[in-house]
């Protein structure tokens, strides 16, 4: 597993709860340190163990952890760059999701050492899309839905999203598109330079 994985783990508990909560998850997850190193690979094990010291720490449910993630990777002033990218997928949300197949070679442009899964959109019926992904650690899907939670706040589109396991380590995300237009959504210039 790639490092930026954990990273963002980092980031997202620093920047949401603080980084004394992450020094303890850190440190109760058995990291030297607990400056984490993006480029450098990581062990699913220790990512496991990161986790669960964040479920704990915080709480909450592992799943819900991972879709905090995924909000939080797009959402938040320090992912700006992440938002950014995603929304250069689509001038709309339903563009957005039909550019989804594409994000894990387009993410490889960016990084060349980052294995995204596999992202698989179907449309199954007027304004009803099914996402599927095959990753590499059980309920990274959730990460998806967060994701495309917060993209949908971000086009001002209302959607309904419901993940489901589909077996064989593949997990299904469910997307009804209610209204594509429900509010403004939040400012995007194209032509402007990412700060």
């Amino acid at each position: 597993m790639h490092g930026l994985f954990n990273k963002a783990l980092q980031r997202f508990a620093s920047d949401t709860y603080g980084a004394s909560l992450w020094a303890r998850v850190a440190a109760g997850a058995g990291l030297p340190q607990p400056d984490v190193e993006a480029m450098m690979p990581a062990d699913q094990a220790s990512t496991e163990a990161l986790l669960r010291g964040l479920s704990d720490a915080l709480d909450r449910p592992r799943d819900a952890v991972l879709e905090d993630v995924g909000i939080y990777l797009v959402s938040h002033p320090s992912s700006a760059g992440i938002r950014r990218l995603l929304r250069f997928c689509g001038a709309g949300f339903e563009e957005f999701l039909h550019s989804l197949d594409d994000l894990p070679d387009r993410a490889r442009l960016a990084v060349a050492e980052l294995n995204l899964p596999a992202l698989e959109l179907r449309q199954c019926g007027p304004d009803r899309y099914s996402l599927s992904c095959r990753p590499h650690m059980r309920g990274l899907g959730h990460v998806l839905v967060g994701l495309l939670r917060a993209m949908a706040d971000d086009y001002g589109a209302l959607v309904t999203l419901e993940h489901r396991e589909a077996g064989q380590g593949r997990e299904v995300i469910e997307i009804a598109l209610v209204l594509a237009a429900f509010t403004e959504g939040r400012e995007f210039d194209l032509g402007a330079r990412a700060g």
